[in-house]
């Protein structure tokens, strides 16, 4: 298939009520490759008012949607997730070219992604209550669950299949519609998804697709509409406080999945080729353009030149170049602006002390590229300490004990997620119970699994995506009290 195809196979426009129609007076935006720059297609740019007509659609199949059996949500997911695994290769390509993974990392988030959807279509016919006695014995408690009501997902550019799905796949199944508000950056993989759910069955005005460049004003009336009764975000700390706020007038069910600053602790007694591995995935994984990225190496001082080193000579053997091309293992950053940020904090620790092991400038030429990067000698003021880096940079500081270790990895506004190589069972445990993390890797560079809760703590947000828990973000807990 050609790129031309797959771009020319997706709807540019709004998904309203079960229909394809354009943006109010027919404005549009353009969706750039950022390996090249050029302009891939213009998409619909919605209004005030195409908002408000996504949440009409949204409020009117609730109800319709809410009575349809748990089976039948369930197999529509399961025949969603079937269709996406086996238009796999379609898909990939799209993602890389308006967001610049590889072809290679693009199939690896669609097998996660699509997990959600086979994932939560098994949840679907699990959703329970209880029954239990009163203490006094004169009456009979019981409770059941019931869909939250519409909707509204507001979903980043990082991960345009998986942020997507891990929260479309358990509103559907709980029984809620929903308006979706795609990352105007990488919008078209959710255009490409809307058509795939609306084959597998799905009823008009469950699943609503808004796309625009005016993602405050369209979305803050949506917001503040009373009939909306859930509001779920992922993307940064700075705009999920802005939303929490709007969000409180309607006394909204919310969750928030924001920034991070993760640590990748590796103790002396690690497995230092272990950790690399590990680091090389935490850090790599997404060009380093995930909320989940390593961001800050702490590593023992004993060890910290060997991992180093190690780690250098793996970074700096990537291969940089456009994503669709064999052989390359680092795609572009998502915008110029993101190369420019990268750019600027990796010069700022730079100009304080540091010394660059591998890369450190951008790449010159077309697209939005950054040379794979380590640095250490960290000053205590370098902003990259601080700040999440959102590309492929990865800054070593050292420390000398394992209450030092902590005291760094929890020196941050942030907790969403850390990893720790050690061979050290005893201490494992002291670690992911200090550790002020919603999550934690033990020997491994990835944590995420549809089948298990993410989420984080203190500004990286609250709330749980996946597992068990997940579905609970789209379900109200309702009590009967029966006399006898």
């Amino acid at each position: 298939m050609s790129e031309k195809s797959v771009v020319d196979g997706v709807h540019p426009q709004l998904f309203i009520g079960g229909a394809w129609r354009d943006a109010e007076g027919g404005a549009t935006f353009p969706v750039h490759d950022p390996s090249t720059g050029e302009v891939l297609v213009e998409v619909a740019d919605a209004s005030v008012a195409d908002g408000t007509a996504a949440l009409d659609a949204a409020v009117a199949a609730q109800a319709d949607w809410a009575a349809t059996p748990p089976r039948d949500r369930g197999e529509i997911l399961r025949s969603a997730f079937e269709s996406v695994t086996e238009r796999a290769d379609e898909l990939a390509l799209l993602m890389t070219l308006e967001m610049g993974k590889t072809i290679t990392e693009s199939k690896a988030e669609i097998t996660y992604g699509a997990e959600f959807f086979r994932w939560f279509s098994e949840e679907a016919v699990r959703i329970a209550g209880r029954y239990s006695t009163a203490p006094n014995g004169a009456t009979r408690l019981l409770t059941l669950k019931q869909p939250v009501g519409p909707c509204l997902m507001i979903t980043p550019w990082n991960f345009p299949l998986a942020m997507g799905t891990r929260k479309i796949g358990p509103a559907i199944a709980a029984g809620c519609t929903m308006v979706v508000k795609p990352a105007g950056l990488t919008p078209l993989t959710m255009l490409w998804l809307a058509q795939v759910l609306a084959d597998a069955g799905l009823p008009d005005g469950v699943l609503n697709v808004v796309t625009t460049s005016r993602t405050g004003d369209v979305m803050e009336p949506l917001i503040r509409d009373p009939r909306l009764r859930k509001l779920t975000f992922t993307g940064s700390t700075e705009v999920g406080r802005t939303l929490v706020e709007q969000s409180a007038e309607g006394l909204l069910r919310v969750s928030m999945e924001l920034g991070g600053n993760a640590p990748f602790l590796v103790f002396d007694d690690a497995d230092v080729d272990a950790a690399v591995d590990g680091a090389m995935l935490a850090k790599m994984r997404n060009i380093g353009e995930a909320c989940t990225a390593a961001n800050r190496f702490i590593v023992h001082e004993a060890v910290a030149e060997e991992f180093g080193q190690k780690l250098a000579d793996r970074m700096g053997g990537l291969t940089v170049g456009r994503g669709t091309e064999d052989g390359v293992d680092v795609g572009p950053l998502v915008e110029e602006k993101q190369r420019d940020k990268v750019a600027e904090l990796v010069d700022d620790a730079v100009g304080k002390g540091a010394e660059v092991l591998t890369g450190g400038s951008a790449v010159e030429g077309d697209g939005w590229f950054y040379q794979p990067t380590v640095l250490t000698g960290i000053a205590e003021d370098a902003r990259l300490r601080r700040e999440e880096i959102f590309g492929p940079v990865a800054p070593i500081i050292t420390f000398r004990d394992e209450d030092e270790a902590l005291e760094l990895a929890n020196d941050t506004e942030f907790g969403l997620v850390a990893y720790a190589y050690t061979r050290d069972v005893s201490r494992v445990v002291r670690v992911y119970e200090k550790i002020q993390t919603g999550m934690i890797g033990i020997n491994q560079g990835i944590v995420s699994n549809p089948a298990a809760p993410f989420g984080g703590v203190k500004a990286s947000g609250f709330g749980r995506e996946g597992g068990a828990e997940g579905i609970e973000e789209y379900l109200e807990t309702k009590y009967v009290g029966l006399a006898l």
